[in-house]
This record gives C-alpha cells, sequence and structure tokens, in this order.
C-alpha cells in the first residue's frame, strides 16, 4: 500500500483555514520554515509521523483524521502513474509504447 501525501496535505490546509490560522502560524508552531509548511500541504513533502502528530496538536484534531483513507492499492498508484507518463508521449512514441506492451502482453 501507498500513501497519498496530497489528499495529506489537502486536509490539513482545509483544517487550518477552518481554524482561520495561516501557513505562517503553523510554521512557527512547527519550528520550520513556511515552504517546508506549504510542501506538506501541496502533497511534495513526505511528512513523518511525528510531524503529522504536532500537526494534528496545532489543528486540534485526531491524527486519524488527517490519514483516514488516504492509502491505496500499489496497483492502483501504478496504473494512474502509467496513464500520466502515455499521456506526456507524442503520438509517435505513444504507438511504439502501444506496440511494446502489446508484445509484452504476448509473451505471458
Amino acid at each position: 500500500m501507498a500513501i497519498d501525501y496530497h489528499i495529506i496535505g489537502q486536509r490539513i490546509k482545509e483544517k487550518r483555514h477552518g481554524l482561520k490560522k495561516t501557513q505562517e502560524d503553523l510554521a512557527e508552531f512547527l519550528s520550520v520554515s513556511v515552504g517546508y509548511v506549504s510542501q506538506i500541504e501541496r502533497g511534495i513533502t513526505k511528512v513523518n509521523l511525528d510531524t503529522l502528530s504536532k500537526i494534528s496538536i496545532f489543528l486540534e484534531c485526531d491524527i486519524a483524521d488527517l490519514l483516514h483513507s488516504t492509502s491505496y492499492q500499489s496497483n492502483d498508484y501504478l496504473n494512474q502513474e502509467f496513464s500520466e507518463l502515455i499521456l506526456k508521449l507524442n503520438d509517435s512514441n505513444r504507438k511504439l509504447a502501444y506496440e511494446i506492451l502489446y508484445i509484452l502482453l504476448k509473451s505471458q
């Protein structure tokens, strides 16, 4: 299983807004930079359990509220990643990727 840090970050941001707190307030509470808080809220930085615990104290919520339903099966993650990669290819490379996958599938 993998964890969707974008969802966690979005929940942190929503709860922070609900308390009318700023990123600066959270950064000061955590003794980190505002940029680091921004990265957490955008899901760029993988927040560790210790930091997440401190954030939940700041947000006056259970840590479970931030983590609930944020994990997904790794196959789902791979499917999503694969789809995003395919969409970034130009037409000729997309056709080539299709042909390679078709050959791989036939060889199973």
